[in-house]
């Protein structure tokens, strides 16, 4: 999966379970996005592997089932 694919299914999830939802493409540094999920947030990196994207949800406090 890929940074606009997880970014995608974070907005789905968002939608589902109505809770708030940002990406932040300015504060970010370089090519990392800021992703705000409820009142978590975390950095999202352009280039991701399956254990970033673990250490992403958990930080999120999202269900990697609800992905």
């Amino acid at each position: 999966m890929n940074r606009e694919g997880l970014i995608r299914a974070l907005r789905k999830y968002a939608r589902k379970n109505d809770v708030f939802f940002e990406v932040d493409k300015k504060k970010g540094n370089g090519s990392h996005y800021i992703v705000r999920v409820g009142t978590k947030w975390t950095t999202v990196q352009s280039d991701l592997n399956p254990g970033r994207i673990e250490r992403i949800l958990k930080q999120l406090e999202v269900d990697t089932a609800a992905i």
